[in-house]
């Protein structure tokens, strides 16, 4: 959520800010209204608290000298439904320029690229080749098929398009990469392993930016009116929501694995086929709390905790910086990681790393004291994912394919996974 007084003090450069995230910048405009609206009625609802509680201690006063108290009581009576007039009605805009505000964008950092789409996107490092083949590469979903390990048509029986069963090894090498990156984070990065709830409330989705502006992307369970979870940010990012915490509590980073779910799925040309774009899937999610001044340092941190997996893998990937306008609605700056898929011939994104600054603490209200008897701060928080698996498991299948059909796996694997390859 943006600070008011960001909007009051600031109107230009966020009317800038909310061009670059293809927001309407006239937001600007309602929000100054109503916040001179709301102080103009809070000092006359001040005023008027005043001048009656003057005449609290004036009507006795003069009863008992005997004086007519009757025009003051009137008068008190007066202010009395003007001040319940003055209240309603600040009732009300509070509550809509709270609406208003939880529907703007964060607004861009200013290392964050101008651009409208994807194709303003910056490259900003590449690690790797590409892998050669002296045959054609087949395709995940031609490899997943004849190896038995992919079931794609038993996935769409069971619960329609956009879902999938993985069987044997593949089942085992999901299990055995989500393992092994937990423990890299858990006992070489320094975080936290949290097992959150996969079904939040309104109020948590509402923290971390999900809620109200894409209510319609998420699974909804109306009868008790709780969401399931698109990604583990939204639970553990919420952990302290509402708290003050101590000095030494920041930083803090927390790790989860989570299935995630997404209504939308979108059609995107050959992305639409195997286990590219789904309704379900696991990922491992770094949640970060940090205090302001170390946000940017700690976001390429972050960043590379995730690149030193896909590098531990073997794997070609890239890493873009995104624009202003494909950055997400909660982001003020953003790398994806984009791992190569030789077999479609395809960079997918595998892990987006994000700096939220303090655009979800203020939603979640999350702040921290920097010492004993100080002012409380909000937080920054930041994630990433580390990493997205149905993907990984894409550029696995497709970069160690063999001519045979087999699929050799990257020597760090072979201890998690149980064997070296995997076979028809």
């Amino acid at each position: 959520m943006l600070d008011i007084r960001l909007v009051r003090d600031n109107p230009d450069a966020v009317r800038a800010g909310l061009r670059a995230k293809k927001s309407d910048p006239a937001a600007v405009d309602a929000l100054l209204e109503m916040d001179a609206e709301r102080r103009r009625l809070t000092t006359e609802t001040e005023e008027l608290k005043r001048r009656k509680n003057e005449l609290s201690k004036e009507i006795p006063v003069k009863a008992k000298a005997g004086e007519d108290i009757e025009p003051l009581k009137a008068e008190s009576r007066e202010i009395g439904a003007k001040m319940g007039e003055g209240e309603a009605r600040l009732k009300a805009i509070n509550a809509e320029q709270s609406d208003l505000l939880l529907r703007l964008p964060n607004l861009p950092h200013e290392s964050t690229p101008l651009g409208t789409s994807e194709a303003d996107n910056k490259i900003v490092r590449t690690w790797g080749e590409k892998p050669t083949f002296d045959f054609q590469p087949k395709t995940h979903w031609d490899l997943g098929k004849d190896l038995g390990i992919l079931d794609l048509e038993r996935g769409a029986k069971i619960s329609g398009s956009g879902f999938i069963v993985l069987k044997g090894a593949a089942a085992r090498l999901e299990r055995a990469l989500a393992a092994w990156m937990l423990d890299i984070h858990t006992r070489r990065n320094g975080y936290t392993e949290i097992a959150p709830p996969y079904l939040v409330s309104r109020t948590t989705m509402t923290g971390t930016g999900q809620l109200p502006k894409m209510e319609e992307d998420m699974y909804h369970v109306t009868e008790e009116d709780m969401f399931l979870i698109p990604t583990a940010e939204v639970p553990v990012t919420n952990l302290h929501a509402g708290e003050i915490l101590d000095a030494s509590a920041v930083p803090t980073r927390y790790v989860a694995l989570s299935p995630c779910f997404r209504r939308e799925a979108g059609s995107y040309g050959k992305e639409v086929r195997g286990i590219t774009r789904i309704h379900q899937f696991n990922k491992v999610e770094m949640v970060q709390f940090t205090a302001p001044e170390k946000s940017y340092e700690a976001h390429e941190e972050l960043t590379s905790h995730a690149t030193g997996l896909l590098e531990a893998l073997g794997l070609h990937y890239r890493v873009a910086l995104l624009c202003s306008g494909d950055i997400s609605f909660a982001a003020a700056k953003c790398y994806d990681l984009e791992v190569w898929a030789p077999g479609m011939g395809l960079w997918l994104e595998v892990s987006s790393c994000s700096n939220f600054e303090d655009f979800q603490a203020r939603r979640a209200n999350i702040r921290f004291r920097r010492e004993a008897g100080a002012k409380p701060e909000f937080v920054h928080t930041l994630n990433g994912s580390g990493l997205a698996l149905p993907r990984l498991l894409i550029a696995l299948l497709e970069t160690y394919q063999q001519a045979d059909g087999s699929i050799a796996l990257p020597p760090v694997l072979h201890a998690w996974a149980g064997t070296e390859r995997i076979g028809p």
